[in-house]
């Protein structure tokens, strides 16, 4: 069994991934660490949870009793822990936070149909970021066949829970039902990642990457639509997309219209591509808290233990 830790217990990212690892056959969680929670059972913190565990959070740092420390603190706090404590040599780390997401810092970003060979038997993993997630997914294909030769234009939306669990004046109910926002727009922080992957796949791109990010009046779930120039016919493409993605764990190009629906609570991606005229249109659908947060990071623990990059993540998409 894996013996599991984690930081920063409270919010949506870490009541995801307990909702996880509480049923993979693989894993047994030996702390959970919140200082302001401790004593109290993860049930009175994440609900849902009543009823399928018995474990309360706790203060203390046992490291000595577990073999991968999943750190789900708020940006900038991750990089604070690491620096702070004194780390196991043998450890391995799995960052849900930006703050090792540039490659340069020593981490393995955690991408798996970008790098999977990389990611089997890292010590540390920086997990993607969300939105970075579902918009790579829709141009590694493109990126990695050197054929980003112009600009790309994104208008992605995402459910509320992207947003952590703290209440701000854009998250509250009141605010958030029955409404859409347009915020970070050409700014967004995941930009930056977005960039370093497509360079790296395809050395000299320096197309703009124009991002316009929405909040949507739904708790989870992110729907990205991606268009270019494309010099390819709608045959090459879908051959492009499907012979890049065809042995991806959970990736899957469909040839009909996708919709969010059909991804959330799993940690599957979808992506559909069209062309018209001389664009090529590419839908990406992920679940924000499973593909896009914690499902990828237990995809990147089954990676980096050996394990069916499967194991423990047969989360079920909804219909109605």
């Amino acid at each position: 069994m894996i013996k599991v830790g984690i930081i920063g217990g409270a919010g949506y990212t870490a009541g995801e991934l307990l909702r996880i690892l509480i049923h993979h056959p693989q894993t047994e969680i030996v702390f959970v660490n919140s200082s302001s929670n401790a004593g109290n059972t993860l049930a009175s913190v994440h609900s849902g949870l009543f009823g399928e565990c018995e474990l309360t959070f706790t203060d203390e740092l046992p490291f000595d009793q577990i073999d991968v420390l999943f750190i789900c603190s708020g940006h900038g706090d991750s990089k604070k822990f690491i620096e702070a404590h004194e780390l196991p040599a043998g450890l391995k780390i799995i960052d849900l936070s930006t703050d090792y997401r540039d490659e340069s810092c020593g981490f393995v970003y955690g991408l798996p149909e970008y790098q999977r060979g990389k990611i089997q038997g890292a010590q540390k993993i920086a997990n993607p970021g969300c939105f970075a997630t579902c918009i790579q997914l829709a141009l590694l294909p493109l990126a990695h066949a050197h054929l980003l030769k112009s600009e790309v234009h994104v208008t992605a939306i995402t459910g509320s829970t992207g947003a952590g669990v703290k209440p701000s004046s854009t998250t509250h109910f009141s605010w958030r039902n029955d409404n859409i926002s347009v915020y970070k727009a050409f700014t967004h922080q995941h930009l930056i990642e977005i960039n370093q992957t497509l360079k790296n796949l395809q050395p000299g791109f320096d197309q703009d990457l124009n991002f316009v990010p929405m909040r949507g009046d739904f708790a989870r779930g992110i729907f990205a639509s991606v268009y270019t120039d494309c010099e390819l016919s709608q045959e090459e493409a879908v051959a492009l997309y499907k012979d890049f993605y065809k042995d991806a764990a959970f990736t899957f190009v469909s040839d009909s219209n996708i919709d969010m629906k059909q991804v959330v609570n799993s940690n599957k991606a979808l992506v559909h591509v069209e062309k018209h005229g001389k664009k090529l249109h590419i839908l990406s659908a992920i679940d924000n808290l499973a593909k896009g947060a914690s499902g990828q990071a237990v995809q990147n623990m089954n990676l980096i233990f050996g394990l069916n990059e499967k194991c423990g993540l047969g989360l079920k998409s909804i219909g109605f």
